[in-house]
C-alpha cells in the first residue's frame, strides 16, 4: 500500500505527473503547446499530422465531434523516429509508439514479439526506462478459438518480446481489439526517468497468475500504477471480472455496476479517496455499438463530470461488453 491524500506534499525532486486531457482543439495548434509530449486522434476524418507526438489511435469514438487526447510536462520536449518507432520525450518522461502490419511478420504473435523486441531496444538505451503504462491495440482480438485466439497469440508474442523489459514489474496495461485493418498491431507507452508503485486488485487475481484455461501464457499487466510523485493513478484496462472469472454474461448493466466497483477498489489499494472528478479522464471501450448511448448513460448517471470518451472496441474477453480505463489525479 503506498500513502496518499487529496492534497498531498509533492517531492520537488519526484516528476510531476503529466497532464492528461481531452480537447475539442485544432491538431497543429496543439502540438504548438508548450510541453506537448503526444497527442491523440480518435476518429478517421482527423486531419493527419507527420510530428512524431501524434498518433491516430485505432479506436473510433462514438462521439462526434470526438475530442482529442493531450499529455503535457513540465518542460521542453524533444521528438524523432526510429525505423517504425516515434517518440517524444521531456520532462523526465517519454511516449514512445510502434504500429507494424502483421502481414510482414506473420500473425500476431510474431507480430507483438517483433513490437516488443523495438520497444525495449529503444527505451533500453535511454536514461528514461521505467515503463509505468502501456495501451495495445490489435485487429480482431477475439477471433480463433481456444489456444488459436488472436489475443492469446498476441499474449504469448508479447511475453517473448519482452525479455527483460519489465524485470521490476509489469505495468498497467490496456489491451483492446479495434475495427480498422485488421492486420495493423498499435502499441504506445509512458515511461519515466523514475519508477513507480504497482497496485493489484484484491478482489481479483493478478493478470500474470491467471490459470491456464485463460492461455498458454497469462497476461503480463498490473491492476493500476502510481505515478513517482504519487500525485496520478494510472488505472489498466478494467471490467466484470472477478477472481479470475468474468461476472455476468450478458448483462451491460451488471456488468458495468462490476466495473465501478473494480474501479473504487483499486483507488482504495492506492490509498486515493473515493470517486472521480471533472479532472480524472477515463476511456470506456464498448463491445457493441447499440450499447454505447446506453453506456454514456450510465456512466453520466454515476460519474456525474468527469470525463469520459467512447470508443469502439472489443474487449479482450468475447463475454465482457465493455472496459473502463483512466487517469485518477490526487
Amino acid at each position: 500500500m503506498i500513502q496518499g491524500c487529496e492534497n498531498p506534499q509533492i517531492d520537488p525532486l519526484l516528476r510531476r505527473a503529466p497532464r492528461v486531457s481531452y480537447r475539442f482543439a485544432d491538431v497543429a495548434g496543439t502540438l504548438n503547446e508548450p510541453g506537448t509530449l503526444a497527442l491523440f486522434g480518435f476518429a478517421a476524418d482527423v486531419p493527419a499530422s507527420a510530428d512524431p507526438r501524434y498518433l491516430q489511435v485505432a479506436l473510433e469514438s462514438f462521439d462526434t465531434p470526438a475530442p482529442l487526447e493531450l499529455w503535457q510536462v513540465d518542460g521542453p520536449v524533444s521528438c524523432g523516429r526510429d525505423g517504425a518507432l516515434h517518440w517524444a520525450s521531456g520532462g523526465g518522461w517519454l511516449f514512445a509508439a510502434i504500429e507494424l502490419d502483421e502481414r510482414e511478420h506473420g500473425g500476431p504473435g510474431v507480430t507483438a514479439q517483433r513490437a516488443y523486441e523495438q520497444l525495449h531496444r529503444f527505451v533500453a538505451a535511454r536514461d528514461i526506462r521505467h515503463v509505468l503504462r502501456v495501451w495495445n491495440y490489435l485487429g480482431a482480438i477475439n477471433h480463433g478459438d481456444g489456444d488459436a485466439e488472436r489475443y492469446k497469440h498476441f499474449c504469448d508474442g508479447r511475453a517473448a518480446g519482452m525479455g527483460d523489459f519489465f524485470a521490476e514489474g509489469f505495468p498497467a496495461a490496456t489491451a483492446i481489439g479495434h475495427h480498422g485493418n485488421p492486420h495493423r498491431l498499435q502499441i504506445y507507452l509512458l515511461a519515466c526517468d523514475q519508477s513507480g508503485t504497482r497496485v493489484e486488485n484484491p478482489r481479483q487475481v493478478s493478470a500474470w497468475r491467471y490459470p491456464r484455461q485463460y492461455g498458454r501464457t497469462p497476461p503480463s499487466f498490473a491492476r493500476a500504477m502510481v505515478l513517482p510523485a504519487r500525485d496520478a493513478l494510472a488505472i489498466s484496462g478494467t471490467a466484470a471480472v472477478v477472481g479470475h472469472a468474468s461476472a455476468h454474461h450478458d448483462d451491460l448493466d451488471a456488468q458495468l455496476d462490476e466495473t465501478l466497483t473494480n474501479l473504487e477498489v483499486l483507488l482504495a489499494s492506492a490509498d486515493m479517496a473515493v470517486g472521480f472528478d471533472t479532472h480524472s479522464p477515463l476511456k470506456a471501450y464498448v463491445r457493441r455499438p447499440s450499447d454505447a448511448r446506453h453506456v454514456r448513460n450510465f456512466l453520466q448517471r454515476r460519474l456525474p463530470g468527469v470525463p469520459v470518451l467512447l470508443l469502439h472496441g472489443d474487449i479482450c474477453r468475447s463475454e465482457l461488453l465493455v472496459e473502463i480505463d483512466g487517469w485518477r489525479y490526487a
